[in-house]
């Protein structure tokens, strides 16, 4: 799925329709007792840096979200249908966080408590204005601080309905986005036809925090994991690490404003000899931080490459198809090397020693270090990521159906990249601090890494999806 913003997205003028939790969910919701399974460690985190930002005076949008067409005018009560469906199939949507003091506590609505509002917004005949809407609309109802905190849009025309859904990111991560498109479109089609909607109960993103915090809560400082982060944090100089180029930002400054760069990268055939040549040393996710490794000391200069990649957590089959936030990090460090396949080797080893480490919260790690990271930023270190996404169901469709994952550019002093495998070749994604220096390496960065995919001699090429690194 490409990733944009919402300004990018092909937005369309029309005739928009919103989906909120009723009121009667929402007072249902309010005289709840707490749910004994607490947050993940990633929610917790997120919602206090959130916090944290907002008591230094800064509102910092972070939503998350995606957008698709179903062709035609939309059957509203047909798509009110799956939405709400969709809605009950995935437990975190109906479950939310109170504040007691500094305690977060969870709080989880039976199903039956659960039903949406439809609110006929009005027509817009200009996207622009469409579009300033939505931005403002999703920054207050899918807020970080706030429940419920998701909501459902559509753009009704004669040709086609563009739907839009909007989450904070406690409730999806990437692969979560990337799933909606074609599940919406079944329970849609099957509302429509009247045919029973297919698909196995989901699993619940809910037991897994559950899981994950037990599991996590077993390790002390004396863990091999804590005690291999101690040491990668301390080689960043006692923080974790930045993008190693320089950004334009002075120390101790204000949050800056974000800027997205997002477009393709190389083409189907390009990306596939890029896979063949990686694969013997683990496929085109070592390759793309092989390549940055080599990129950033041409920029920067510096003589380690440091950074943490992120890994999918959903290590059960229980979770393959679930709504949540199942994400977690290894650290990596790639010296200078000598030409690509030098760089192949060392990250591939770096990924293999480390990947473990993604199992236990980095959040976690980061109390039992008992070092002091107070959160002034929304992203905490920055990011490369790779997913092969053409095992997607629906994947295949994404170009026609017009879907788009979408995040909310706002403010933050780290560079986070996504490069996306799709059918039709490689998509790039990014967002970086607004000043010119920044714009200025990221796309030489950017250029760079394009050259040095598409420098990869085409050999074999195959069809098929890449496996997962292992």
């Amino acid at each position: 799925m490409r990733i944009s913003d919402i300004q990018r997205c092909e937005v369309r003028p029309g005739r928009l329709v919103e989906w909120t939790f009723s009121p009667a969910t929402i007072a249902a919701a309010a005289v709840l007792p707490p749910d004994p399974r607490p947050p993940a460690y990633i929610q917790e985190s997120h919602i206090r840096t959130a916090r944290s930002v907002r008591e230094d005076g800064l509102f910092v949008p972070t939503w998350l979200g995606t957008a698709f067409d179903l062709p035609g005018r939309a059957d509203l009560d047909a798509l009110e249908q799956a939405l709400r469906g969709w809605t009950l199939r995935h437990e975190t949507l109906r479950s939310g966080f109170r504040w007691t003091g500094d305690d977060m506590h969870r709080f989880t609505l039976d199903e039956d408590d659960v039903s949406l509002h439809r609110d006929v917004v009005g027509d817009f005949a200009d996207a622009g204005a469409l579009i300033r809407y939505l931005q403002d609309r999703f920054d207050a109802a899918a807020d970080a601080l706030g429940w419920p905190n998701f909501i459902y849009a559509a753009v009704v025309r004669e040709d086609s309905t563009s739907v839009y859904m909007a989450f904070d990111h406690t409730n999806v991560d990437a692969y979560s986005l990337q799933r909606i498109p074609d599940e919406i479109h079944g329970l849609y089609t099957a509302g429509v036809t009247g045919r029973p909607g297919t698909g196995l109960p989901a699993g619940s993103y809910v037991d897994f925090c559950e899981q994950e915090r037990v599991n996590a809560d077993g390790i002390d400082d004396t863990h091999a994991i804590v005690a291999r982060w101690r040491e990668f944090i301390g080689r960043c100089d006692g923080r974790l690490p930045e993008f190693p180029v320089d950004l334009g930002l002075q120390p101790g400054g204000v949050l800056p404003a974000q800027k997205l760069l997002c477009e393709p990268l190389v083409d189907a055939d390009a990306a596939a000899a890029f896979e063949a040549h990686c694969r013997p040393y683990g496929g085109s996710l070592v390759g793309v931080l092989a390549a940055t490794s080599l990129i950033v000391h041409e920029l920067g200069g510096q003589p380690v490459y440091r950074t943490v990649v992120p890994f999918h957590t959903r290590l059960k089959s229980a979770w393959s198809d679930s709504v949540g936030w199942y994400v977690g990090g290894a650290p990596i460090e790639v010296p200078a090397a000598r030409d690509l396949a030098d760089a192949l080797t060392t990250v591939r080893a770096e990924l293999r020693a480390n990947r473990s480490l993604a199992r236990i919260p980095l959040a976690r790690v980061l109390r039992l270090l008992g070092a002091d990271f107070r959160p002034t930023s929304p992203d905490m270190y920055s990011i490369i990521s790779y997913v092969d996404a053409r095992l997607i169901p629906g994947s295949a469709d994404w170009t026609e159906r017009k879907a788009y994952g979408l995040i909310r550019v706002s403010y933050g002093d780290q560079v986070c990249a996504w490069v996306n495998r799709l059918h039709e070749g490689l998509w790039f994604a990014c967002r970086y601090p607004d000043t010119d220096v920044a714009y200025k390496n990221v796309r030489r960065y950017v250029e760079a890494l394009r050259d040095l995919i598409g420098s990869v001699p085409a050999r074999d090429r195959p069809r098929v999806a890449e496996p997962a690194f292992s």
